[in-house]
């Protein structure tokens, strides 16, 4: 814990500076429930009209990334940080650090978002993804209002929201049906 307290003053510090502080709360505000990547699931579903149905899947998966890592910081509780010499930068819309939302739907849209935009004809942003998720991780720490590990255990949590997703954000409707439809035809019955 001492760690954390002290790579967060660290890191607090680089909010001195206007332009790190502009930026870091432009993105911080950016990532609020996941807003800037809901925006962008959205307008690849509509820019990517062959693969609609994965890219609003993969949003989906960014939002109930977010839900989860909401519902796992009603249970554990952890208070926000309060450095002495620092007030945070922004405001916040709940009291509980653990773990950091925009650290999951970040890390859980960078990986569901890159493997869709890896092919398609949105592939020229592929570069940009890892380093505006990133940014919005790193701004919750220069406003001070997360711990590096509320942001490394959301990262976690997102990913791991992506990867086990990625089959259903990638499957084709019909064969996301077939179960279904194999049943009621009179299908084979385990």
């Amino acid at each position: 814990m001492r760690y954390d307290h002290q790579l967060l003053a660290v890191l607090r510090r680089f909010g001195a500076d206007p332009a790190v502080a502009g930026t870091a709360k432009g993105l911080s505000l950016a990532g609020e429930h996941g807003a800037v990547w809901i925006a962008a699931g959205l307008a690849g579903a509509g820019a990517d009209r062959v693969r609609r149905r994965a890219w609003l899947r993969a949003t989906a998966l960014v939002a109930g990334s977010h839900l989860a890592s909401m519902a796992v910081k009603r249970v554990v509780r952890r208070p926000r940080p309060q450095l002495p010499s620092d007030e945070p930068l922004v405001r916040t819309a709940g009291r509980h650090s653990f773990p950091s939302s925009h650290a999951t739907s970040s890390a859980a849209a960078a990986i569901a978002f890159g493997t869709l935009l890896a092919r398609g004809p949105l592939a020229r942003a592929v570069p940009l993804v890892p380093p505006l998720a990133a940014g919005v991780c790193l701004s919750r720490l220069v406003v001070g209002v997360h711990y590096p590990t509320d942001v490394a255990c959301g990262a976690l949590l997102g990913g791991a929201v992506a990867r086990l997703g990625r089959t259903w954000t990638l499957a084709p409707t019909a064969e996301l049906l077939q179960p279904v439809t194999g049943h009621l035809a009179g299908g084979r019955h385990d």
